[in-house]
């Protein structure tokens, strides 16, 4: 295992393997490729340590097919490892019946979505979290900034957070425990060339 050592240790009466096992917040955010995927990543190294994980996707429409959706069902069905339970918002969230006629707006399905992830943080259902282009409704205003971080900080166990998406705000950031910015350098779109089967999905 990777040894790292810490540049500081805090004065705070804990044991290296106390703080070692706190749970951690993490954010990707930032205009580059790959905030997602690195989130995804982290969710094969949870699988792989028999972690329950939950995923929620708060801005992909049900319609977009992604590979690592797939690629963790499979693996959460396998017995291997950690279970998976995947939830997109674009599919208006498989825990709400609601009938065919039913229209609900993105505002409201982003709030049913943070709602749930409460719901579970508060029942320690999994023991890591991936809110996927979750700074997208705090930016827009739908989920007040505040109350996240307010959950997150007070959230119960050892459950591991990680939160994915551009414009994410300052309080989060100062809340998280471990926060990445993604720069594009270049990108083939510079060059006019659309996303493609097995890079973008």
């Amino acid at each position: 295992m990777p040894q790292g050592k810490p540049e500081v240790v805090p004065n705070d009466g804990l044991t290296t393997r106390q703080r070692r096992t706190q749970p951690i917040t993490a954010v990707h955010t930032g205009p580059g490729k790959g905030k997602s995927t690195a989130a995804f990543g982290l969710a094969l190294r949870a699988w792989n340590q028999g972690w329950p994980i939950g995923v929620f996707q708060f801005v992909k429409s049900a319609k977009w097919k992604v590979g690592e959706e797939n690629a963790l069902k499979v693996l959460g069905a396998s017995g291997e490892g950690g279970t998976v339970a995947w939830h997109k918002m674009g599919e208006g969230w498989s825990w709400i019946q609601r009938s065919a006629e039913a229209e609900v707006s993105s505002e409201e399905a982003a709030k049913e979505g943070w709602a749930q992830v409460k719901r579970d943080l508060a029942a320690e259902t999994y023991r890591l979290y991936v809110l996927d282009e979750f700074t997208y409704p705090m930016h827009w205003g739908w989920v007040d900034p505040a109350e996240v971080v307010e959950v997150l900080r007070n959230r119960p166990g050892s459950q591991h957070v990680v939160i994915t998406g551009r414009y994410a705000p300052e309080p989060l950031l100062e809340v998280a425990d471990l926060v990445t910015e993604m720069t594009k350098v270049k990108h083939p779109m510079d060059a006019g060339r659309k996303g493609q089967r097995g890079i973008e999905w």
